[in-house]
């Protein structure tokens, strides 16, 4: 018998960002009973609680994307339309942009896309086939030779543990958390371009060279002085500069990934736009020129007048990216995650005092930090954006050569026997631990590889998330809101199909009709494994 402490289930999701969350569904989709845990107040990772408005490619509203993704992003919609005082032009748009934001063309708050994914998992929950931990992390785990048999969670406040078994256990931490803890052999940073033949890697493997982490936060604008305290090391990034950069890291100007060229971004709250105009296409450039209305996620046009004193706009900018350190597998993590947050605050501090103004004068102190936006008591993320994970070593690895438009050319991208969804997204790396500057590569839409979400020797554990088998570059599109997504939701369905057929999912991957099956089922619950004729950007 169990132990009040211990619980059993058939697949185990650690981690309820998007590609914990679709994993779930996948399975208890298939009638599987569900354990998923998450560490932080809101399950949905980079679209909730690390603020993070949605990546997404230029086809998004027509294809590209499975299923549950669109039913997500419809359900926000949905929402607004449901519970907000949406103007009517807006509300009667069909493809709402309540934000205006240039970034995506759904850019929202966060609360919103909280809301919808508790709803969606609403009737598991009522069933009793699925169980959310909340809030609990991963800290070890029982593993027998190649296969995981438990996870021990930790509560985030309490320090109350308790251990989960699984026949199946899939990782969708933020970070690959659960690949130290089980022996799974992984990897971390740039790999060497001698073992990957990609164009950008370097000649030698640099395992500490990660990318940016961000800690975002929301504001406003309006009347009043709403200067915060000055963060104890804002001289040190006031004055903060490095040699790619084009000026101070606290300034307006900052490389155009696209071209490594310095580029004076803008800075105007509140501008006198129309919302509804905003068209969020990344072919059209990255969007964050303007900085305001680049991630804007409520535009107070968009809603009866008076709801909104002002626009709301999410600070996720190159600022903001901290590159000191890597907070992967370094013992001083922690210290370096705060100093992201004080670089965050900084740069609100920066802002609210000695950002220059068009009229020539500096700040804008009635910027006011919207924490009841994100979620938080101290204003900021409730969690750092991770854009690179630990990854597993794979079966098959994705290299900047199956995808890049420069390659691939007219071919398009390498096209998978075993695909198990699509993406788009220009290979985005920013400014990196090591020093590296943007590397911003045009991609070709690209297929996800089953073999890519095979450990090359544990049995029963699944990557859910950005710790697939790509490199550090291809991570850099893989990593979007959409794909990772596509990938638990693979991963999810993948262990529910292993689970039925007593086969560990490698098996599956191996036995072209075990293959086909799996794909078939695929298809019938609106996956899209191949893309159309659509070019690159």
């Amino acid at each position: 018998m169990k132990q009040a402490n211990e619980l059993q289930a058939d697949i185990l999701v650690v981690g309820g960002g998007l590609g914990g969350v679709a994993a779930a569904l996948a399975a208890l989709r298939a009638g599987r009973r569900v354990v998923l845990t998450e560490e932080y107040d809101w399950i949905g990772g980079q679209l909730t609680s690390q603020a993070v408005p949605p990546d997404e490619s230029s086809w998004v509203e027509q294809f590209g994307v499975t299923a549950s993704y669109r039913q997500l992003r419809e359900g926000i919609r949905e929402y607004y339309r449901r519970h907000y005082p949406l103007t009517e032009a807006a509300r009667a748009k069909r493809d709402l942009n309540p934000g205006g934001g240039h970034v995506s063309r759904l850019c929202h708050e966060p609360r919103v896309a909280v809301a919808v994914l508790e709803s969606m998992l609403a009737p598991y929950l009522g069933s009793g086939a699925l169980r959310l931990l909340q809030p609990y992390r991963p800290v070890a785990a029982d593993v027998d030779g190649d296969r995981v048999e438990a996870v021990t969670l930790e509560h985030r406040d309490s320090g109350a543990r308790l251990t989960v078994s699984a026949p199946f256990v899939l990782d969708a931490t933020e970070t690959g958390e659960l690949l130290p803890l089980t022996g799974t052999e992984y990897v971390t940073g740039f790999e060497s371009g001698k073992d990957t033949g990609e164009p950008s890697a370097p000649d030698e493997a640099q395992p500490d060279n990660m990318q940016a982490v961000s800690v975002c936060f929301a504001v406003d604008h309006v009347d009043g002085d709403h200067v915060i305290d000055k963060p104890k090391d804002y001289e040190f990034w006031r004055g903060f500069r490095t040699d790619f950069w084009g000026g101070n890291l606290l300034g307006f100007r900052a490389p155009n990934p696209r071209t490594l060229e310095p580029a004076e971004r803008t800075f105007e709250p509140n501008p006198d736009d129309d919302p509804l105009a905003v068209v969020g296409d990344q072919r059209r450039g990255g969007g964050d020129m303007n900085l305001w209305t680049f991630r804007r996620i409520a535009a107070r046009r968009n809603f009866a007048p008076g709801a909104y004193d002002s626009d709301i706009t999410l600070v996720n900018w190159p600022m903001i990216d901290y590159f000191l350190a890597p907070v992967i597998d370094n013992p001083d993590a922690a210290a370096h995650l705060e100093r992201a947050r004080d670089l965050s605050r900084s740069v609100l501090y920066w802002l609210q005092t000695e950002a220059p103004r068009a009229d020539g004068g500096a700040g804008w102190p009635g910027l006011r930090l919207r924490g009841d936006v994100t979620g938080s008591a101290d204003g900021l993320a409730q969690a750092p954006y991770h854009r690179e994970s630990r990854r597993i070593r794979a079966e098959y690895t994705v290299v900047e050569q199956d995808l890049s438009a420069a390659v691939r050319g007219d071919k398009g991208a390498v096209s998978y026997d075993d695909s198990v969804g699509i993406g788009m997204y220009r290979i985005d790396l920013h400014p990196s631990t090591g020093g590296d500057n943007y590397i911003d590569v045009a991609s070709c839409p690209f297929e996800i590889p089953l073999g890519a979400l095979l450990p090359v020797r544990v049995d029963n554990l699944l990557p859910a998330g950005k710790n697939l088998g790509t490199t550090h570059i291809t991570n850099g599109c893989y990593r979007l809101h959409p794909v990772e997504w596509n990938i638990g939701e693979a991963a999810g369905a993948l262990a529910a199909f292993s689970f039925e057929r007593g086969l560990p999912p490698r098996a599956v991957g191996n036995d072209p009709a075990l293959l086909a099956e799996f794909q078939d089922r695929l298809t019938a619950q609106g996956f899209e494994l191949r893309w159309p004729d659509v070019a690159p950007y």
